[in-house]
C-alpha cells in the first residue's frame, strides 16, 4: 500500500473517531476531506491544495442548483403538509375502519398507515414521528404491550425509506447515476413484502401471547364510512405520483410538485369546511420552516459528501479495494454479503443519508469490478446482470440493509424517536419489540439475494 492509499485509510479512521464525538455528519466529512487533501498535497507535489479550496465556491452552487436535487425540499414539504392538514390522523382512522377488527388490528392498522404516510412524506424518521404521536396513545389507550406498540412503530417508521416516493431513494439514484423512476419501480414489491412480513409478525405474536393485543371495539357503519372517506387524500397522493411515473407521465419533480399541491388542496378543503381543521397561515408557514430547515440539512450533507469523495478520489483508495477485490479471487457473492453486514455495522453509528452519500460512493467501484466492470453484460456478469441492473439491484438491498440502522442499538434513530413519544416505556423494551421485526427483514435480504427479479421485475416490464 503506498503512502496516498495510507492517507486514504488514515482520513476513514479520522472521520469514525470524529462520528463518535459527536461531530455533525456534514462537519466531519468536510474536515476529513480538507484535512485529508492538505496531506496529499504533502506527499504528491502534482496535487496542490489552493486550488482544491479555491473550489469550493463552484462546488457549493453545484450541489445546491442540481435541477435533480429540487425534488427533495418538495418531498419533504409534501410530508410536512401531510403532518399538519390531518392528513396522517385521517389515514390512521381509515386504515382502523379495515383493519382494527383483528386481534392486534391497531398495530396491524399503524404498519398500513406507516406505509401510506412513509409512501407520501419520504422520510423514514418524519413517518415514525407522525404516526408515533397518533397512534401511540390509542395502543396506549386500549391495553397493547409496550413492547409490540413501541417495536411495530420503530419499525413500521422504517418503511418510509424504501417504498416511494423516497428521498433516500433519490439521493441513491443521484450517486450511483441512476434512473429515479426505475429505482421508485423496482422499490415497489420488496416495500409491500416489507408491509406483509410486518403484518406477519404482528399476528404471530398476537397468536402466540393473545395477552399483548386486547380486541377493540367494533366501528359502527356510519363510523367505518366516514374513517374511508379519509383515505381518498392518501390515495389520490399516492396514486397521482406512482402512476404519473410509471406511464411516463411526468418526471419526479414534478411528480412531488403534483403531490404538494394535491395536499394543499385538501388542506384548505378543511379549513373552509371548518372545524379548527385544514391548512392555517400558520400551518403553512411552519411547513415551509420546517422543510427550509430539513433541506439545508440535507444540502449541507451532500456538500460535505462531496468534499469527502473528491479526497477519497486523490488518495486512490476506492480503486485499491476494486482491485484488490479482482486479484484476491474472493466469491463475489461473499463480497456482496460482507459489504451488507458492513452497513448494517455502520448503522449503528451513522443516520441513513450520510451512509447512502458516504459509504455507498466507496464501496460501490468494488461492487462494479468484482461484477465484471462497466460495460459486462448479463450472461458474463458474477451476479448475472449488467452494471444498470446492478445499480437497482444493490440500491434496493443497501436501503433495506440501511433502514435496519434505525432500529438496531446504540443508535436507532426511530426508537429514540419514538421514546421520546413513549416516555413511560424504557429503551430497552422498545428494542426487544424490534427484534422479531429485524428478523423479518434479514428473510428479506435473502429472499432478495436469492431471487433479483423480485427488484428487477417491474423496472424490466415496464421498460
Amino acid at each position: 500500500m503506498i503512502e496516498k492509499e495510507i492517507i486514504g485509510l488514515a482520513g476513514i479512521i479520522l472521520f469514525f473517531i470524529l462520528l463518535m464525538l459527536h461531530v455533525r455528519v456534514a462537519l466531519a466529512m468536510i474536515i476529513v476531506g480538507i484535512a485529508g487533501t492538505y496531506a496529499l498535497s504533502l506527499v504528491l507535489p502534482y496535487i496542490r491544495f489552493e486550488p482544491y479550496i479555491m473550489q469550493y465556491k463552484s462546488l457549493l452552487w453545484e450541489s445546491m442548483a442540481s435541477y435533480e436535487l429540487s425534488v427533495i425540499p418538495l418531498f419533504i414539504l409534501m410530508g410536512y403538509l401531510a403532518s399538519h392538514t390531518k392528513l396522517a390522523q385521517d389515514l390512521f382512522i381509515g386504515m382502523n375502519a379495515i383493519l382494527g377488527r383483528f386481534r392486534g388490528g391497531l398495530c396491524i392498522t399503524a404498519i398500513g398507515s406507516c406505509a401510506g404516510f412513509g409512501a407520501v412524506s419520504g422520510s423514514s424518521l418524519a413517518t415514525a414521528s407522525t404516526m408515533g404521536k397518533i397512534a401511540y396513545p390509542e395502543l396506549k389507550k386500549l391495553g397493547y404491550a409496550s413492547s409490540l406498540s413501541t417495536g411495530t412503530l420503530a419499525a413500521g417508521g422504517t418503511l418510509g425509506i424504501l417504498i416511494p416516493p423516497s428521498v433516500a431513494l433519490i439521493i441513491y439514484a443521484l450517486v450511483v447515476e441512476a434512473s429515479i423512476i426505475e429505482m421508485f419501480q423496482a422499490a415497489v414489491i420488496p416495500g409491500i413484502i416489507a408491509v406483509l412480513f410486518f403484518i406477519l409478525v404482528v399476528m404471530i405474536q398476537v397468536k402466540l401471547k393473545p395477552e399483548l393485543a386486547p380486541l377493540s371495539e367494533p366501528m359502527t357503519k356510519e363510523e367505518r364510512s366516514k374513517a374511508l372517506k379519509g383515505l381518498i387524500p392518501v390515495v389520490l397522493t399516492f396514486g397521482s405520483i406512482i402512476l404519473g411515473l410509471g406511464l411516463g407521465l411526468f418526471t419526479p419533480t414534478p411528480a412531488a410538485a403534483a403531490g404538494v399541491f394535491i395536499i394543499m388542496m385538501y388542506g384548505l378543503y378543511l379549513r373552509r369546511r371548518g372545524e379548527g381543521e385544514g391548512l392555517t397561515l400558520k400551518r403553512l408557514r411552519d411547513s415551509i420552516v420546517e422543510t427550509g430547515i430539513a433541506s439545508a440539512m440535507l444540502y449541507f450533507i451532500i456538500f460535505g459528501a462531496e468534499v469527502l469523495k473528491g479526497f477519497f478520489s486523490r488518495s486512490g483508495l476506492p480503486q485499491a479495494m476494486a482491485d484488490w477485490a479482482i486479484t484476491a479471487q474472493i466469491n463475489p457473492w461473499l463480497i456482496l454479503i460482507a459489504l451488507l453486514v458492513m452497513f448494517i455495522v455502520l448503522g449503528f453509528f451513522m443516520e441513513s443519508l450520510a451512509m447512502i452519500l458516504v459509504v455507498v460512493p466507496f464501496l460501490w467501484p468494488v461492487l462494479v469490478s468484482i461484477n465484471g466492470g462497466e460495460y459486462v453484460s448479463a450472461s458474463d456478469a458474477a451476479f448475472g446482470m449488467n452494471l444498470d441492473e446492478l445499480k437497482i439491484w444493490f440500491g434496493v438491498l443497501s436501503l433495506i440493509v440501511i433502514e435496519l440502522g434505525l432500529i438496531t442499538p446504540p443508535v436507532g434513530l426511530n426508537v429514540f424517536i419514538i421514546s421520546k413519544i413513549a416516555k413511560d416505556v424504557p429503551m430497552i423494551e422498545t428494542f426487544k419489540g424490534v427484534m422479531p421485526f429485524f428478523a423479518s427483514e434479514i428473510v428479506r435480504i435473502g429472499l432478495l439475494l436469492l431471487v433479483p427479479s423480485i427488484a428487477l421485475f417491474l423496472p424490466r416490464w415496464l421498460s
